[in-house]
């Protein structure tokens, strides 16, 4: 039984989070194109985009012999989602921050 990772465990790692990152900016590359951006070996990207597979941040497309990589922005929303209450907190502390700055600038 292979049971779905956590999108949040998978992003728990730097290299992950680099991995998505690179597909983010070149939308499509094959594990070898991904691994010569690591200083690490390639079984260990090939550990990453699987676990990046296995929670379905990734989705793996053949081409001949290739396999190519692109991230599923379908889950990516997973994360997004979960962010947004506290990009709304933010803003809103912004939001207070710039008005007090304002009042304060009128005062002088």
């Amino acid at each position: 039984m292979n049971l779905r990772r956590d999108v949040f465990q998978a992003i728990a790692d730097p290299t992950r989070r680099a991995i998505l990152l690179l597909l983010a900016a070149s939308q499509t590359m094959t594990a070898g194109a991904i691994a010569a951006n690591f200083d690490t070996a390639r079984p260990t990207v090939s550990k990453h985009l699987q676990i990046l597979t296995e929670c379905e941040l990734l989705k793996q497309e053949q081409n001949g012999r290739e396999v190519l990589y692109h991230i599923n922005a379908k889950n990516m929303k997973e994360i997004a989602d979960f962010l947004e209450p506290f990009r709304e907190l933010w803003d809103d502390r912004f939001n207070k921050l710039e008005a007090i700055m304002k009042n304060y600038q009128h005062k002088k």
